[in-house]
């Protein structure tokens, strides 16, 4: 395990560089940072002196190995808007795409497990059929739409739940700012964490409707048959449990990705967290606080893929003695 960690620590790093480099690099791309600084009153002379005080006139090594040696310090530059090291911008808006995050994986699981498993068990269902037909819907149905759609019914024609905003919070662990700990906070909570989650919910029931299926097939599970155990034991202890293989893979990066799709779902409820503030970023063209959100992503996507290598061997041991080969 010690040596799994430590290779997957190596490769971490080659991968954040990169996702540094990258993001780093396309700053240019985004716009002139001065004209949001000073705006059009300010001659050229001023501005090109500006640009040298900010160092926006060096060669792109010297200014990316200027960054890299702040960035590995955990200096990732002051946001031009906020005045404040884009981290901690970054990390006062984390707490409410965790939350969001956390919301929509709870309706995933909630629901994706009993369908997907029902659909594979009976396959010819009313139910699975209906299930199935929804889930090519969800896919094809772009997340801000379903944002809209959840607003106009539930908020505006029904008026059961808020259209906007994060509600009341609590503080956690000192100064970690939740909604989860208030009825409030989970009442604004509900529509954007079910748009977010009608993103990946389908992909999971087909997922996990296919591979269970799959297995159902294979050898061993006709031997549980013959072998005359129970239909539960053998759907949920033996054909279950291997099902979630290829589920537990694929679901850690699916919640990587959902980190990427708040961006929509925060900015149609006015969710105050890193989606929105990343928006407001470009247009602002704060370069150092999208290079760091880039950066933070990366970073998360990094986490949760090392964090789902360890759950799949725990799964699967076979995994380890694969790699020690």
């Amino acid at each position: 395990m010690i040596a799994f960690l430590i290779r997957r620590l190596g490769q971490a790093l080659v991968v954040m560089f990169v996702i540094s480099l990258l993001s780093f690099s396309i700053q240019d791309e985004l716009g002139d940072p001065l004209r949001e600084l000073v705006g059009q009153s300010v001659s050229e002379e001023t501005r090109q002196q500006l640009r040298d005080e900010l160092g926006l006139n060096d060669p792109f090594l010297t200014q990316y190995w200027r960054f890299l040696k702040k960035a590995v310090r955990g200096d990732l530059g002051t946001s031009y808007f906020f005045k404040r090291p884009a981290l901690d911008v970054i990390l006062d808006k984390l707490p409410a795409t965790i939350d969001l995050v956390i919301g929509a994986t709870f309706w995933i699981l909630l629901f994706s497990v009993p369908v997907g498993v029902f659909a594979a068990i009976r396959p010819n269902h009313w139910f699975s059929k209906l299930a199935m037909g929804l889930s090519i819907i969800g896919i094809s149905i772009p997340v801000f739409l379903t944002a809209i759609f959840l607003i106009y019914l539930f908020s505006v024609e029904l008026g059961w739940m808020p259209s906007y905003g994060r509600g009341e919070t609590a503080i956690l662990f000192g100064d970690w700012e939740t909604a989860l700990l208030t009825a409030d906070g989970l009442k604004h909570l509900v529509l954007p964490s079910i748009s977010l989650a009608s993103v990946i919910l389908p992909l999971f029931v087909r997922m996990i409707r296919s591979e269970m299926m799959e297995v159902l097939e294979s050898e061993y599970i006709k031997f549980a048959w013959a072998k005359g155990l129970k239909r539960r034991r053998i759907w949920f202890l033996h054909a279950f449990k291997n099902t979630l293989l290829p589920v537990i893979t694929v679901g850690g990066v699916q919640i990587g990705i959902m980190v990427a799709y708040t961006i929509l779902t925060e900015t149609v409820f006015q969710w105050p967290g890193m989606g929105f503030m990343f928006l407001e970023a470009i247009n602002r063209v704060d370069t150092p606080l999208i290079v760091a959100y880039l950066i933070v992503v990366g970073l998360i996507f990094v986490i949760v893929n090392t964090i789902v290598d360890i759950i799949y061997g725990l799964v699967n041991p076979t995994v380890k003695l694969i790699g020690k080969k």
